[in-house]
């Protein structure tokens, strides 16, 4: 199921849409790599392409984690 999640970035509040597997992967990481899940989002928003949406670059970014932990180069 795809849920509308809200996020402050840079003092900004914003939405994007996921699905729920890509949620709780994108909680995962942030746990793994011991930052709030605020930060990560943030981040990947800070490194998105110019033309990407905020949806699209955090799903990006979960199959990018998920390559690299599954032994593949992003």
């Amino acid at each position: 199921m795809i849920r509308k999640h809200s996020a402050t970035l840079h003092g900004h509040r914003t939405s994007f849409s996921l699905e729920d597997e890509f949620w709780t992967e994108l909680k995962t990481i942030a746990a793994a790599r011991s930052m709030p899940l605020a930060a990560l989002i943030s981040e990947i928003d800070d490194h998105r392409p110019p033309d990407s949406n905020l949806s699209s670059a955090l799903r990006m970014h979960v199959l990018s984690w998920l390559k690299v932990g599954a032994g593949h180069q992003p």
